[in-house]
């Protein structure tokens, strides 16, 4: 069995495209980086992709965590010409983007925020759910991991391969990794000041009918604040809703003019298949 790695990691594509776009993705709670599935075939014909793993053992802050993302960041771009980032956080990934964004905001050309967790603290029955987990046996937190499905995605617009693969990851969280994620959840903030320093193009996804958190509500306020944003709502999707198998996330970009000068991308596909193993 191999060891499991002490900081996170990239999971990487067998065949990596230094000549393509970094497309770099930030889970959910789960830190996996595995429930980027489904949108990975229509991502990968046109960027070079990295999904971000978190340990299970992982205890590290906000701060230091950002850092580390970007310390892998410059790992990958270490000896290429420069070339586009696009930055996606999911959830808890998207605050997590805000905060990797906010120490070098020069270095995204884009970034997408889909159902972002930003607004966990201003969620009072959120957050006593929170410190509840602490207190749970070891049973009960498995069985409450199955009791959030209905709230974390619209089960009937998943596969049901999709489905297993996220009550796995969801399992596959330590209660305590689960307990301090969810302090860090607790404890975030970003000041309206500190969003209208990312001037690059940012799209925000929310859906409508996310249960967990109030999503849609939460894109339209950061917009407000982000000085070249651009509003999705998904008005049938739940929380998960990049597992769905109607959401194709490359084509919400392009249908949105989000995507930079088609030029400057090399659409050159074989299938990117990503490892489990640290890179």
């Amino acid at each position: 069995m191999s060891a499991i790695p002490r900081q996170v990691y990239f999971r990487t594509p067998r065949k990596t495209k230094p000549e393509a776009p970094l497309f770099v993705f930030l889970p959910g709670l789960d830190g996996t980086g595995e429930l980027l599935r489904v949108q990975t075939e229509g991502l990968e014909p046109t960027f070079d992709i990295r999904c971000l793993a978190i340990p299970p053992t992982d205890m590290t802050g906000w701060d230091q965590l950002a850092e580390q993302v970007l310390a892998l960041i410059r790992t990958e771009l270490e000896g290429e010409h420069h070339r586009p980032i696009y930055l996606c956080g999911e959830s808890f990934g998207g605050c997590l983007a805000m905060k990797v964004a906010l120490r070098s905001p020069q270095l995204f050309h884009r970034l997408i925020l889909v159902n972002p967790a930003s607004s966990f603290a201003r969620r009072p029955w959120m957050q006593w759910g929170s410190l509840v987990t602490q207190w749970l046996p070891e049973p009960l937190y498995e069985l409450s991991c199955y009791g959030l499905l209905p709230f974390l995605s619209s089960l009937g617009q998943i596969e049901a391969g999709d489905r297993r693969a996220l009550i796995e990851a969801m399992l596959s969280v330590p209660q305590q990794a689960s307990i301090w994620r969810l302090s860090l959840l607790r404890e975030f903030r970003v000041t309206a000041n500190q969003l209208k320093q990312l001037k690059q193009p940012v799209l925000l996804i929310g859906s409508r009918r996310d249960r967990l958190l109030p999503s849609a509500s939460e894109v339209q306020l950061l917009a407000q604040h982000l000085p070249n944003a651009r509003v999705l709502i998904l008005p049938n999707s739940g929380h998960a809703c990049l597992l769905e198998s109607d959401i194709n996330l490359y084509q919400l970009m392009q249908d949105r003019n989000f995507m930079e000068d088609s030029r400057s991308m090399s659409p050159e596909g074989s299938t990117a298949v990503l490892s489990t193993a640290p890179s």
